[in-house]
C-alpha cells in the first residue's frame, strides 16, 4: 500500500453537511457517515484537527440581516458549531476513535479550552481534536478559523469539505454551465472574487503558504484518496 502524502491536515467541514432534508438541524445519518469517512485516515495514523460550521442551525450574518446585533449573531453562531462538534464526537467515539473537543469559548462541561499546546499534545497522542466555537472573536467566521488553527498547529494543508466537487467560476447548483477548476492561486480566488472561502481565510493561507483543497465530501473515499495523494477537486496554493 502506498504511503500518505500528508502527515497532519485541518479539516473543515459545511455545518450544512450534517443538516436533514429539510435544510437544519443534525441528521444522525450524515453525522455518523462524516465518522465513518474521518475514520478512514485515523486508521492511518494522520494527525486530524477538524472544525465544522453552524449553517445547519445558524448564521450570525443572516441574523443581522434580520434586525439582530451582528455581534450577539455571531456568538450564537459559535454556540452552535459547540453543539456540531459535540455530536460529531458522540460518533467518532462510538467507532473507537479518541477525540478532545477544544473551544474557543468556554464551556467548560462539555469542552476544554482551546489552548494550542494541549491541541498539538492531544495530536501528538493520536486524538482527533475537533475545534468548536470558532475563532472565539465575532466577525469571524468558521473558515477564518480553520485558517487560523492549520496556522497554529502546523498543519500541511486545509481540507475544506463540503457539498461541490471542489472550486468553480460561478455556483454550480445555479449554473449548470460552471466551469470546474483543477488548480487555483489564492491571488486569483481573492481577485476574481470566487467565494470558496472568505477573503480573511484566503489571505491568511496565502501568507502562510498553507494549500487549500476543495472537495465533496459526500463522495465517499475521496478523504482518503486525497490524503493518499488522489487530485480530487481542486487545489488552491500560490
Amino acid at each position: 500500500m502506498s504511503k500518505p502524502i500528508f502527515s497532519r491536515v485541518l479539516l473543515k467541514l459545511s455545518g450544512e453537511i450534517l443538516a436533514n432534508k429539510d435544510g437544519f438541524g443534525i441528521d444522525s445519518d450524515k453525522v455518523k457517515y462524516l465518522a465513518e469517512e474521518i475514520k478512514t485516515i485515523h486508521d492511518i495514523g494522520i494527525n486530524i484537527g477538524l472544525i465544522i460550521g453552524a449553517g445547519n442551525i445558524f448564521r450570525g450574518m443572516q441574523a443581522a440581516a434580520g434586525g439582530m446585533d451582528r455581534v450577539t449573531g455571531d456568538y450564537l453562531g459559535m454556540l452552535a458549531t459547540i453543539m456540531n462538534a459535540i455530536a460529531l464526537q458522540d460518533a467518532l467515539e462510538k467507532f473507537g476513535c479518541q477525540t478532545r473537543t477544544l473551544s474557543a469559548i468556554n464551556v467548560t462541561q462539555i469542552a476544554e479550552p482551546y489552548i494550542r499546546r494541549r491541541a498539538i499534545r492531544h495530536m501528538e497522542k493520536k486524538r482527533i481534536v475537533i475545534i468548536a466555537g470558532g475563532t472565539g472573536n465575532p466577525f469571524f467566521t468558521t473558515d477564518s478559523a480553520a485558517a487560523l488553527r492549520a496556522t497554529e498547529l502546523n498543519s500541511e494543508i486545509v481540507l475544506k469539505g463540503t457539498k461541490v466537487d471542489g472550486v468553480f467560476d460561478k455556483d454550480p447548483m445555479k449554473f449548470t454551465d460552471a466551469i470546474k477548476y483543477d488548480k487555483i492561486t489564492y491571488s486569483d480566488v481573492i481577485k476574481n472574487d470566487l467565494r470558496v472561502m472568505d477573503m480573511t481565510a484566503i489571505t491568511l493561507c496565502k501568507e502562510n503558504n498553507i494549500p487549500i483543497r476543495v472537495f465533496d465530501i459526500k463522495n465517499r473515499g475521496h478523504l482518503l484518496d486525497i490524503i493518499m495523494g488522489s487530485n480530487i477537486g481542486t487545489i488552491i496554493t500560490n
